[in-house]
């Protein structure tokens, strides 16, 4: 659900919302916003950190793309870049990596944030993720931290593409709001930890406007549908991290809390390996 909203009240509700819609709808949306994401949130991303959620699970220490003295060379791809504070740190342990975002606005940020120095080489490509502008095989690694995924409405078409741009043997990790979230109240307070609502309810949640046109869209995956997705497009998954609330992060992010965190998970996190030819 949207943790983040703040339009002039648009109407919450769940009903169907095609790939086009979604992808327009995002990019609206986060061009209007990441104005107020980056001053809400930057600090806590940092300007050269790789976070994989709110939880605060940092690629330097859970080395999902493989250990940082490893990267060095590597062609990365990261997918729903935002500002891209993932690659300015891939591109400080010596990586090739190129930032990816629907929003021309959440670059614009990037841009803002590296000044004359980019931390080393770095590129930035306004893109869909369904229709990556790169050639087979163009990447080495592929990463994405709440990016994209999370708000189309054919996740296999991402993931496929994903999964052409990427090298034989490359390792794709993404991570999604956790699927058993869908089932509890967006409220990172009490009222917040009882079901109110389905996990097999897959209907998307969309704010729409009084015309009825979709402001925002969020898809939601059951955890079996994420892993059948993954092997759909082609992908291995190798492994499924759930990051436990650590005891030093004391901040609310929309619905993830302390209290939450602690209970039920945030955060799913896909380990992928695009294994063969």
């Amino acid at each position: 659900m949207s943790q983040y909203a703040k339009d002039d009240e648009p109407e919450a509700t769940r009903r169907d919302a095609s790939d086009a819609e979604s992808s327009r709808a995002s990019r609206g949306w986060w061009d209007r916003n990441a104005d107020d994401y980056q001053r809400e949130h930057g600090g806590f991303l940092g300007d050269d950190r790789f976070v994989w959620g709110p939880e605060g699970l940092d690629e330097a220490d859970a080395a999902l793309l493989g250990p940082a003295a490893e990267l060095k060379g590597r062609r990365v791809l990261e997918i729903g870049a935002g500002a891209a504070q993932c690659s300015r740190w891939l591109a400080a342990q010596g990586a090739l990596p190129v930032a990816l975002d629907l929003s021309y606005r959440q670059l614009q940020h990037a841009l803002r944030i590296a000044g004359d120095d980019t931390g080393g080489p770095l590129g930035l490509v306004q893109a869909d993720a369904g229709a990556l502008p790169f050639r087979d095989g163009s990447f080495d690694l592929a990463c994405s931290a709440y990016g994209a995924l999370p708000f189309v409405a054919d996740p296999v078409r991402v993931l496929r593409e994903v999964r052409r741009v990427l090298r034989p043997g490359g390792r794709f990790v993404f991570s999604v709001t956790h699927p058993i979230r869908w089932a509890f109240p967006d409220e990172p307070g009490p009222e917040g930890l009882s079901v109110a609502a389905s996990y097999f309810d897959r209907t998307p949640y969309v704010e729409q406007g009084d015309d009825g046109r979709a402001v925002y869209v969020e898809h939601h995956r059951t955890v079996g549908d994420r892993v059948r997705d993954v092997v759909a497009a082609g992908f291995r998954l190798v492994d499924l991290v759930e990051p436990e609330w650590p005891d030093w992060n004391a901040q609310e992010w929309g619905g993830w809390s302390p209290l939450r965190g602690h209970l039920i998970p945030g955060t799913a996190i896909f380990v992928c390996t695009a294994d063969g030819t």
